[in-house]
């Protein structure tokens, strides 16, 4: 009887990291799990040990970087950080996790080739990623930290803006992931912060 393979494994990071660069570069219904393989030295028959098929390997790309994402929301959000810092390390996480976890592979990549039962299931966690987001602005308004904006507007501001990263990204770049994370980070908030009238007179 075959074992189960570990669904953690690093083999299997291996492949998810694999995957997201091919999708990066052609499209999910453009790359094939022969090239996946291909890129890691694998037989597509090794690659079905880890997982079933093509869109098994789509949903689990989806849930590794949305896990990532949602765990650091619950670390946030229950430590000690004003608003503004709370808001840093989102951006600069989601950053690293496309650019170092996902080669540059937006974290909206298709989901339309998910079943419908897979689908709401990362609907379901992409919502609350997103209302989280929308509770730290929220509470940057409430507090003063940040101007008087629309919550709802400003997360898809943040998320669409972050997510445009993959149209232009090149791994063999100047950029690093952490000067563009940091660099997105300082011009997202400065667009939030609720600066005195005299500063952002000067501005």
């Amino acid at each position: 009887m075959r074992t189960e393979p570990n669904r953690n494994g690093a083999k299997r990071l291996q492949i998810l990291k694999s995957a997201a660069a091919a999708f990066r570069r052609r499209g999910y219904y453009g790359a094939s799990v022969e090239e996946i393989a291909r890129d890691l030295q694998m037989t597509k028959g090794n690659l079905y040990y880890y997982f079933r098929d093509k869109e098994d390997i789509l949903f689990a790309c989806h849930q590794y970087a949305l896990d990532i994402l949602l765990k650091m929301l619950k670390r946030v959000e229950t430590g000690p950080r004003g608003p503004e810092e709370r808001l840093r390390r989102i951006i600069v996480t989601f950053i690293h996790t496309m650019i170092d976890e996902l080669g540059g592979t937006a974290l909206t990549m298709d989901i339309q080739p998910l079943s419908p039962e897979r689908l709401k299931v990362i609907i379901a966690k992409r919502d609350r990623f997103d209302q989280g987001i929308r509770r730290i602005v929220a509470e940057g308004i409430k507090t003063g930290a940040f101007r008087a904006l629309d919550p709802k507007l400003i997360t898809f501001a943040i998320l669409g803006s972050m997510n445009w990263i993959s149209s232009w990204f090149d791994p063999e770049g100047d950029a690093s992931s952490v000067e563009i994370a940091e660099e997105f980070a300082d011009y997202l908030l400065a667009g939030l912060k609720n600066l005195p009238s005299e500063a952002r007179r000067q501005a």
